[in-house]
């Protein structure tokens, strides 16, 4: 009997449901409205963003919980708008499907002076500028290779955490291609290890876990993205060593644990524990991102002579570095032969009991301005187990780091590409990702949490409308303090450029069209500006139970700023100014 055929699009989006993506962000265009037919027969929703930015912004958001995503652009422009987002994904190893609907091939290769061009006749020229931002592409030019090129660029999507990039040429949409070819599943398992290496780097990491005096464990948030959150878990447990996540790292170790010791800022954060942290005589860190902006200033990077790191396919074992394929099973190996009665490790002279969002309450001046000193600690009494809580780049990433949280929540910021408005785009992709996996039973109820800048907000306001649109449950704090503060402390504490246009925030649900007094999707608003207002507020029920629209305006004083941004800012200038003067 001969194989039944799909449309090529068919088939491309039937693997994206098989690896779990149910949501597709994009925009429409005139190179692939006809492949949107496609995606609601493959039981795929179309999002529909208000533009490509947003899109890419929030199909970064979906893969960061969902573990994959998909967009789809048109070419040219479409892909363009976007290139900002898709850069960051690879940055942060957020995996996602870019899908670009191209021109037919035959315009491509007579090379026709079309729209959505530079006007050369180079039609695959964003093709080029997309190598350098994605770590696998794939043009599906013909109908006999296709398939296997999807299923290939998805594992590389997968094996690399990073975004792919897939051309679908205009006449290629309803190429037929054997359906049967879906009835074997794309193989997403990491090479094995080197049996051998393994059990040689294992041992020898056994040696230095049992012997060390004065351990500490660093875990970094590259973690998330090679899912070993389990595993590192399991390891704080189990070696009872003190342990410390980067703020890109925070909210995967489980903060319950007795020997957690919070972020490790550096020179941003107290001096002894600095000092405690480089006498140690063994460093462990996991899912390491170096950046200047994770570890700041390079000062909570530790020294390469009594540091070990483990990356997703690398082994640096005090600065001999070794290959190796796949992080997770190398972990469940190491705690399958740990012992942790052989430990010789002490904790002594580190006591720490984390400050109580409850006890904190009870300083707080009732009519005194919200400060960011205590508020971010404060704020912690509003999260709940399974909540999933965003921070935008600047204050509120910093902030978070005093962040108490309770067990089973997820933390999504930038460690290092820190787009400014990327979170709110992304926190839509992120809500509807998790409403989808808690119906499927992939994981607990829990909501959906941002905290936003007013400057940040109004790069990428029109989310508001994409989360309306689809009906997705978010909550809202937008920290107002009149501008760019982070950008004040880096330079130009009164200068105009650091002001933003004030808006009536809490008016941008009805402009984008939120329902009236609807039961499925109620709309709460509430601006306050003292600590009585705030306390008020976050035992509002609306509030509490996270469902439909929820935005808190917070007023903040204009040049406030967290005393660890602050050092951070001061840790920046005088290397910039260390480097100055070396230069002249």
């Amino acid at each position: 009997m001969p194989d039944t055929h799909i449309p090529l699009t068919g088939y491309l989006f039937a693997r994206l449901h098989q690896l779990g993506i149910r949501s597709v962000h994009g925009v429409p265009g005139d190179y692939n409205l006809v492949a949107l037919d496609y995606v609601t027969p493959a039981g795929l929703r179309w999002v529909g963003n208000a533009n490509e930015l947003n899109a890419g912004y929030a199909a970064d958001g979906y893969a960061r919980i969902a573990g994959l995503s998909a967009l789809f652009t048109t070419g040219g422009v479409g892909e363009l708008s976007t290139l900002n987002a898709v850069a960051g994904a690879y940055s942060e190893r957020a995996p996602v499907v870019h899908v670009v609907g191209t021109p037919p091939t035959s315009f491509q290769d007579r090379g026709l002076n079309l729209h959505h061009s530079l006007g050369d006749g180079n039609l695959r020229v964003y093709a080029s500028i997309y190598e350098k931002v994605t770590c696998a592409q794939a043009n599906l030019r013909d109908a006999t290779t296709a398939p296997q090129m999807i299923d290939d660029t998805l594992r590389q999507c997968l094996l690399h955490s990073r975004p792919v990039y897939i051309e679908l040429p205009a006449d290629m949409v309803t190429a037929p291609v054997p359906a049967s070819l879906l009835d074997t599943p794309i193989n997403t398992a990491r090479p094995p290890n080197d049996p051998d290496l393994e059990s040689t780097l294992i041992h020898s990491l056994l040696d230095e876990l049992y012997s060390a005096r004065q351990p500490l464990l660093i875990i970094d948030g590259m973690a998330a993205r090679y899912h070993i959150e389990d595993e590192v878990n399991t390891l704080v447990h189990q070696t009872g060593f003190l342990t410390t996540t980067t703020a890109f790292g925070k909210g995967i170790v489980q903060e319950s644990h007795p020997t957690f010791y919070g972020v490790y800022t550096g020179a941003a954060g107290n001096p002894d524990f600095m000092h405690w942290v480089q006498s140690c005589d063994l460093v462990l860190r996991i899912g390491s991102l170096k950046a200047d902006s994770n570890s700041y200033g390079f000062t909570a990077l530790t020294d390469s002579r009594v540091t070990i790191e483990l990356d997703q396919d690398l082994f640096d074992f005090r600065g001999t570095k070794h290959n190796m394929s796949d992080i997770k099973s190398f972990l469940q190996s190491l705690l399958r032969e740990f012992e942790p009665t052989n430990l010789q490790a002490s904790n002594r002279g580190l006591e720490f009991i984390p400050p109580s969002p409850t006890d904190l309450a009870l300083s707080l001046p009732a009519e005194g301005p919200i400060t960011h000193d205590r508020f971010w600690t404060y704020i912690s009494r509003f999260f709940g187990e399974g909540d999933t809580i965003m921070t935008e780049t600047g204050t509120s990433y910093v902030g978070s780091c005093d962040f108490i949280l309770p067990a089973n929540t997820t933390v999504v910021n930038s460690g290092i590409w820190l787009s400014i408005g990327y979170m709110l785009s992304a926190c839509s992709g992120a809500a509807l990702a998790q409403k989808e996996m808690v119906a499927s039973g992939l994981r607990g109820p829990g909501r959906t949490i941002l905290f936003e800048g007013d400057g940040s907000f109004q790069v990428t306001a029109q989310a508001v409308s994409d989360i309306i649109r689809n009906r997705i449950d978010v909550t809202i704090f937008l920290l107002n303090n009149d501008g760019y503060t982070i950008e004040r402390y880096i330079h130009g504490m009164q200068a105009e450029y650091n002001d933003v246009q004030p808006w009536r925030y809490l008016d941008s649900p009805w402009y984008f069209g939120a329902p009236r007094d609807d039961p499925d999707y109620p709309v709460f608003t509430k601006r306050v500006t003292t600590w009585s207002e705030l306390a008020d507020v976050l035992d509002h029920e609306q509030l509490r139970a996270g469902k439909g629209f929820n935005m808190v305006e917070i007023v903040m004083p204009k040049e406030d700023a967290h005393p660890r941004l602050k050092e951070q800012m001061r840790i920046a200038s005088r290397q910039n100014n260390a480097q100055e003067e070396e230069r002249l």
